[in-house]
């Protein structure tokens, strides 16, 4: 796969994690416990993916939609913990399923490991996409009890503009919350248009755009995000995905530092299913 962009950019559940392509919220547990283990994150198996049964519209002719169905994605990554020290890993494989809603939207999300999953709700709009929300479930076992919490943002955010040029950029604002945390986080940077580029999808040459994005967080948490992203040009699939995102949060323990870094990338652009 090809590298992630040369720039280099600089997000409380009883403390733990919101993540969106244009939010993150990280909520870190105050977590006493005798002892804790290794993640116990696995691999999600792409035939336990519940086919999607939303609507199945036509799609109309130029918006951005893709078919509806289960795709694996291929990919890696870490989730790391520093107090108690702990990291959980993404991947290899990472199924992902596209739902049609009736109002034309559509959402694509996207397990990681069976610890660890991220939706976007994305919507077709005056030749482009925009982003409105979505939502980030994350669980830590830490052999004693285990800690999970399910977070939700909401975004008013272009993510792919129908008159776009190589260098054009504007900003994203996204706002979310967490199940296990009171206050709001907004999550707001910087999003630019790199250009078009051809990827290699199941071996089919595949017509890419490709974004770069840098998020700063406000609010019950700091933190910051940086990612690549490529939409195919022509359905506003997720075709390939590389980032990095970090924070650090007070606790009753003191300092608690959340890391995530990973990436990955659409293996077939054919469904599991059939679409």
């Amino acid at each position: 796969m090809e590298d992630a962009a040369d720039e280099s950019p600089t997000h409380h559940r009883g403390r733990w994690i919101l993540v969106g392509v244009s939010a993150l919220v990280v909520v870190l547990a105050v977590v006493v416990a005798v002892r804790w283990v290794q993640g116990r994150a696995e691999p999600v198996d792409p035939e336990d993916v519940a086919t999607p049964t939303g609507s199945t519209q036509p799609v109309e002719e130029a918006v951005l939609r893709p078919p509806q169905g289960v795709y694996v994605y291929e990919g890696g990554g870490t989730d790391r913990l520093d107090k108690p020290p702990m990291t959980q890993a993404q991947g290899p494989t990472m199924p992902a399923s596209v739902t049609h809603e009736a109002d034309g939207c559509w959402t694509f999300r996207i397990d990681y490991s069976t610890n660890h999953w991220q939706s976007w709700r994305y919507c077709p709009r005056d030749g482009g996409l925009d982003e409105a929300g979505g939502q980030t479930f994350q669980r830590w076992d830490f052999g004693a009890f285990a800690n999970e919490s399910t977070s939700t943002f909401e975004c008013d955010s272009p993510t792919i503009r129908a008159d776009q040029q190589p260098g054009d950029g504007w900003t994203q604002s996204c706002s979310g919350s967490s199940t296990s945390v009171e206050g709001t986080t907004v999550s707001e940077g910087p999003y630019r248009f790199v250009g078009t580029e051809t990827l290699d999808i199941g071996g089919e040459p595949v017509r890419a755009l490709r974004y770069h994005r840098d998020r700063t967080n406000s609010g019950n948490q700091d933190g910051s995000e940086s990612t690549d992203a490529w939409f195919s040009a022509e359905t506003g699939m997720p075709l390939r995905n590389v980032r990095r995102l970090e924070a650090v949060t007070d606790t009753l323990i003191g300092e608690v530092r959340y890391d995530e870094e990973g990436e990955f990338e659409l293996t077939s652009l054919v469904p599991r299913d059939g679409g």
